[in-house]
């Protein structure tokens, strides 16, 4: 039982009919039956929602006219009174509630009882009707029971994403994102298969969540069959939506090459696909490492001159001819030299001079020379 307050979000989804699409379209995403009943009050609306219709899964009374109409066809049994209670209604020949309507108020009360009164009172929209705010709870856990045993990993993924619907919505609700899930993968009699979801970036989207799934799933040889599946999301952080560019969609393409890894990594395993984070040394083969965080390529970097992405390790001797680099014929020099001096603190002690060069096939080149005996050229990267 859900009971939302719409009255005031109906401009921004665009009024009644757009909204009731909206919430027809995530129940179908998760695959959930519902009744649905619009009323002027809350518990007019629970009313009519147990009464249900018979001919639609919708009851709609938009204002306190049409909702006082609807509940006089609503059945006793749909308010589902104590016992007690509802055996002395039905004692009186009382059936629907337009029944109960009709007889005197004040002789309801010495009847029946106050609260039930007060109950009336409240549908009619004659008190006010408080609800209690709902909370959401702090970490995302929910399962699903499986309508029948699965043998193959890649065929959770149907139910799987009624579970990656309910987490969206709860990440939404929180205006939240999550870098690593899990989906678990309950064999009955407590056996288990844990299947650990890791992202580059805090995400947020059921998309992109269920595509690492899949390909999970996909790699997946199950132990035995599945009974039951559960999602948990222990730890959320508040999510920082980037600004986009107007016009050259630099925001999309963060995001497809941050999916692109996700999947790859979920397909390939987390130690084929890894980021670099930059580190503070003027080495180029030290200034950067390897880092779990693939988004972290994306850090800026310090002021520098012109780096190749592709360095030679270890760097390439070169032959000189009459003091000049050669590699294939001689290299022209274009920039430089950049006098890179450091290490001498823990043995790897470096003193080049490096320039910017390019082949005799326009091929851009970074070399440097070593002046310390025996000294000589060397090749140490390539710009694209």
């Amino acid at each position: 039982m859900l009971r939302l307050e719409i009255a005031g979000s109906l401009r921004l989804f665009g009024g009644l009919p757009a909204l009731l699409h909206l919430v027809r379209e995530d129940l179908a995403a998760m695959d959930l039956p519902a009744q649905l009943a619009v009323a002027a009050t809350p518990l007019a609306a629970l009313w009519l929602a147990r009464a249900g219709s018979s001919n639609a899964n919708e009851v709609v009374c938009p204002d306190l006219p049409a909702t006082r109409a609807a509940l006089a066809a609503v059945p006793i049994s749909a308010l589902e009174l104590a016992p007690p209670l509802a055996r002395r209604i039905e004692g009186f020949g009382l059936r629907r509630l337009g029944e109960v309507l009709a007889l005197p108020r004040a002789s309801l009360g010495a009847r029946l009882g106050k609260p039930f009164v007060i109950d009336l009172a409240r549908a009619l929209g004659e008190v006010a009707d408080p609800q209690a705010c709902f909370v959401f709870p702090e970490r995302f856990e929910q399962g699903l029971e499986l309508p029948a045993p699965v043998e193959a990993a890649p065929v959770l993924l149907f139910a799987a994403r009624r579970l990656v619907a309910a987490l969206a919505g709860w990440l939404a609700a929180r205006n939240a994102a999550v870098r690593a899930i899990e989906c678990v993968i309950d064999h009955g009699h407590g056996v288990v298969t844990v299947v650990p979801l890791a992202f580059s970036a805090p995400v947020h989207a059921a998309y992109r969540i269920e595509r690492v799934l899949k390909e999970r799933l996909d790699a997946l040889a199950l132990s035995a069959p599945a009974l039951a599946l559960r999602l948990c999301a222990r730890e959320a952080e508040a999510r920082e939506d980037r600004s986009h560019a107007l016009f050259d969609g630099a925001g999309q393409r963060h995001e497809a090459l941050a999916d692109l890894m996700d999947r790859l990594a979920a397909r390939l395993g987390p130690q084929a696909v890894q980021g670099l984070a930059c580190h503070a040394d003027h080495r180029p083969e030290l200034a950067s490492r390897a880092s779990s965080e693939k988004s972290a390529a994306n850090a800026s970097l310090p002021s520098v001159p012109p780096r190749p992405l592709w360095l030679v390790e270890p760097p390439e001797a070169l032959r000189e001819l009459h003091g000049r680099p050669q590699r294939a014929g001689p290299l022209a020099l274009l920039a430089g030299p950049e006098r890179i001096e450091s290490g001498w603190w823990d043995g790897g002690d470096a003193r080049r001079d490096y320039f910017i060069a390019v082949d005799s096939d326009q091929r851009w080149l970074w070399i440097f020379r070593d002046p310390r005996p025996p000294g000589g050229w060397f090749l140490h990267g390539w710009f694209a």
